[in-house]
This record gives structure tokens, sequence and C-alpha cells, in this order.
């Protein structure tokens, strides 16, 4: 099958490019390379430098590759760089999805896989852990923008009904997580930490997400390329706090780890956790890695690069 993967010099959409191939389709990467890197690039797919936002020379790359199926996984992702620059949020992670489900629909694309967020998506839910139907209520435009870019994407299917799956993830952690750029904590817990450097914990600690190592939202990814159509969390179902987080890394590695503890920032989620039934029901996916286990793999990584 001819799959095209947006995103796909990035964190996540590089493992995903990486199954698929495995999985023996022909694969083809778009990527502007503004957080992805090269170095992550499939040598197995096509590469196509564009970005979505950029309708014509998204349409050149349908026109070359006549993709079957899209994994959108291209996005603005960094929460704090959204409240500082809502308007360029919105550019990438809506008009940029509204050019590429456009084209689907121009170009007869089967299927949409889209990554979404659940971490950011539900706000501060009444009751853990968040269902999909669960209120709607981000507390950041990042939060706003993928659900908007959501709407637009059930918009399509409604009137022209094309498939799609929308996984709503919750925090992905895992290799090739830039702990440099709009990384998730557990990459930048991890840089400083083998660094020999304290972590930094804004607020006091409490705070949960789910995290959800790369692995298991790769398998979601697989299974939905066939599986039922809906929108489905990709979590564990499970809260983790910080100060937790802190205690895995030191009972991992075995030695003491001191964080420093700084103002909360606004417009951050204070508890979060995704109810996975849906997906364990009408996908098939259920989470295979705790969290200390997926930790040990990406210290290992690390260490490595």
């Amino acid at each position: 099958m001819k799959i095209l993967v947006t995103g796909g010099a990035g964190f996540i959409g590089s493992n995903i490019v990486d199954a698929l191939i495995e999985n023996g389709h022909e694969v083809a990467i778009i990527d502007n390379l503004s957080t992805g890197k090269e170095e992550n690039i499939n040598p197995k797919a096509s590469f196509s430098n564009v970005d979505i936002t950029d309708f014509e020379a998204l349409e050149s790359v349908f026109q070359s590759f006549k993709p079957e199926i899209v994994f959108h996984v291209a996005a603005q992702i960094d929460v704090r760089k959204s409240m500082e620059d809502s308007s360029f949020d919105a550019e990438v992670n809506v008009v940029g999805s509204v050019n590429l489900f456009s084209l689907c629909v121009q170009y007869g694309i089967k299927r949409i896989v889209f990554s979404s967020t659940g971490g950011a998506l539900y706000g501060e839910p009444e009751e853990l852990p968040a269902k999909e139907d669960s209120p709607i209520q981000p507390l950041s435009p990042y939060g706003v923008s993928k659900y908007c870019a959501e709407q637009y994407l059930n918009y399509f299917k409604r009137l022209y009904g094309i498939e799609r799956v929308i996984l709503r993830y919750g925090n992905v952690y895992g290799p090739r997580q830039d702990p440099l750029g709009e990384a998730g904590v557990i990459a930048i817990f991890t840089n400083k930490i083998l660094k020999g450097e304290s972590p930094t914990v804004f607020g006091d600690g409490n705070q949960t997400r789910d995290y959800v190592f790369i692995e298991d939202v790769v398998r979601a990814n697989v299974l939905a390329l066939e599986g039922k159509e809906g929108i489905y969390n990709i979590g564990t179902g499970k809260e983790t706090s910080l100060n937790r987080l802190i205690e895995i890394f030191l009972d991992v590695l075995g030695k003491e780890v001191k964080p420093e503890y700084a103002p909360q920032r606004i417009g951050e989620v204070y508890r979060i956790s995704l109810d996975c039934e849906r997906a364990k029901r009408e996908l098939g996916f259920v989470p295979k890695y705790p969290l200390a286990e997926g930790i040990i793999k990406t210290i290992e990584w690390y260490r490595v690069k």
C-alpha cells in the first residue's frame, strides 16, 4: 500500500514510518525539518522537504506519489509556543491540516489517520481517566487548534465520506524525542539527569500525566491502518505525578535525583489520564510498556546516542 506520512522526520512520525516500511508498505515522507531531523528519515522512504501550509508544494507530492492512505502527524506541538504565538499555531495545525484534508478528498485518499492530543484536549476533566466523550475544554491554543483540525476532518468525512481515524495521544515519550526542542518532560529529564544536572519541575510536582511509550503509540497507528473508524484515546489510563517520575528515575538509575522547583506555568493541565477502553475494544490496542520499562529503554537510547 502507498502511504504518505506528514511529519515523518519527527519523533512520532519517523517511528511510524519505520513500522509501516517493516510491514511492507511504500512510504513517502513530508516534513519541513523545522523540528524533524534528517537522521530520522528512513532510507527506504521517499522524502520531500515540504511545509503543509504550502498548498501547491503539498499538491505536487500527491501528484507524484499518488498515496492511498495518509498519516497526518505534522504539527506545531509546543504548548508554550502556542501561548506565545497562537496565530502561528493555528496556521500550522488548522490551515495546514485543511490543506492536507482537501487534497486527500481531491486525490481519492481512502483513509486518514490523524495524530491528535488527549493530553491537551480535555482540560481539567471532572472525572479521570477522561473518555472520548468527556467535555472538550482545552487550556491552550494548541489544544484548541488540534480540536479544530479534528472537526474539519469530521466535516470532510460527513460531506465526502472519507474514512478517518483520530488518535488522541497521552504524553508520548521514548527514543528520538528531542530533549532540547518542544520535547516531553521525560526526554528533558533524561537529558538533564544523564548530564548530572537537576531537572526543573514547574509547580509542586503533584501534577499528573498519562505517559505512553512510543512503541505503543506506533502499534496503535498500525492498528488504525485497517481498524474500525473512530476517535480513540491512546494512553495507559494511569496518572503519574512529576514527583513520582523523579522517584522512578532514581530507582532506574540507582542514584539520587534532586529536582529544582519553579512556578507553575499557565495553560498547562494539572491532572490528566486517558481512558483507552474504546481503543482496546474496537482496535485491539493494549499498551504493553510499564513506565519504568519505557524509561529504561529511553535512557539506553540516549546513552548510545
